[in-house]
């Protein structure tokens, strides 16, 4: 049972910074390209898709934990059992970890490729993840409040998005439906990347003071980033013909490259400065959850975990050199995101369901 005291909760509303900005992160960079490879000019409806199905999971979530003694780990351990419980709490806490690990080190990349060629990734890395601990040590408020702080602060850079339309063509998003089921369904399952992070309502759940209350800011926090994401790709779309589109590793970039003000030329070097803000409390949440998960799990001192998630965190980060293996981190982290999402979490509401229905029998 996990019973957290008033003063380490945060108010409901705080659900919505702190779902958005996990969902918010360096996808948002590069998705186009992804989303676009298979549906094309239809891409749009499959970012439209992917919030619709996050929306549900969002719904799963609440109904599986609402009658729960504490969030994920505790129910692990009631409706599996504490070797099975334990094993899936451990997946959960890998998976937290690396989805950190992804999120910084391809920052790291596009800071790499764009500002810095020679930046020494090691002295990044360990200056980045101080500040984390910082954070992090500071308890969960702390870190909502970064949340807050990360979305509102960056929040003029959607401003930037409405210059491309004057060299726009929307003629580029007709015709409407004209790609495959098929291939919209895969453009869904390319966007788990971008879209996963809410699942970290999971972890953070007894957090929250007024679960009922939450519901709601945490439903607008998908629309907001379902509304983002969108427009981003039909400004994307309209921008670029598909076969340029297929060719910008990192459109968003891209496109910043158009903007022009009277006091800065390169604006895409303060955007990806900027990103910063927005990728710190990413990393900090989901690494809270990391070491949240194997405390309630194994009864690990959460600050010591930490600092072992963070030294491997700096491994990895500074091992992971060429754009193949960061794909490939990208690749596996997204990949695992898209199961939890239409596996783990359908199927630990099913079963919670079960085990609730078998208890009421017996009563």
């Amino acid at each position: 049972m996990i019973r957290i005291a008033e003063r380490f909760q945060v108010s409901h509303f705080l659900v919505f910074y702190l779902i958005h900005s996990l969902q918010f992160g360096v996808g948002v960079l590069g998705y186009q390209r992804i989303v676009a490879e298979k549906s094309g000019n239809d891409a749009w409806i499959a970012v439209i898709l992917a919030g619709f199905i996050v929306h549900i999971s969002l719904w799963m979530i609440y109904r599986t934990l609402r009658h729960s003694n504490g969030n994920i780990i505790t129910l692990h351990k009631e409706v599996l059992g504490k070797w099975v419980g334990g094993f899936f709490s451990l997946i959960l806490a890998l998976y937290f970890g690396f989805g950190a690990i992804t999120v910084l080190r391809t920052y790291i990349e596009i800071v790499e490729v764009w500002m810095f060629p020679d930046l020494n990734v090691w002295i990044f890395s360990i200056f980045f993840l101080l500040l984390v601990f910082y954070i992090i040590s500071g308890g969960f408020r702390v870190v909502a409040g970064i949340s807050f702080f990360g979305i509102v602060l960056p929040m003029y850079l959607l401003f930037t998005f409405l210059f491309p339309i004057q060299f726009s063509d929307f003629s580029n998003l007709l015709p409407i439906f004209n790609h495959s089921v098929k291939d919209i369904a895969i453009s869904t399952k390319h966007m788990s990347l971008t879209i996963i992070g809410f699942e970290a309502l999971l972890v953070f759940y007894p957090f929250i003071k007024n679960i009922e209350k939450s519901k709601k800011w945490a439903h607008l926090a998908v629309v907001f980033s379902t509304f983002i994401y969108t427009l981003v790709i039909i400004i994307s779309l309209i921008y670029f013909s598909e076969e340029q589109l297929q060719k910008n590793v990192w459109a968003t970039l891209t496109i910043w490259k158009i903007v022009e003000f009277p006091f800065v030329e390169r604006f895409e070097y303060i955007g990806i400065a900027n990103w910063c803000l927005i990728i710190l409390p990413n990393v900090c949440l989901s690494l809270w959850c990391a070491s949240r998960c194997l405390k309630d799990a194994f009864k690990f001192n959460q600050k010591y975990t930490l600092v072992v998630i963070l030294l491997i965190a700096l491994l990895t980060n500074t091992l992971s050199k060429t754009r193949e293996q960061i794909s490939l981190l990208n690749d596996v982290v997204g990949e695992v995101g898209f199961y939890i999402i239409v596996g783990y979490i359908p199927f630990m509401f099913v079963v919670t369901w079960i085990s609730r229905k078998v208890k009421e029998n017996k009563a």
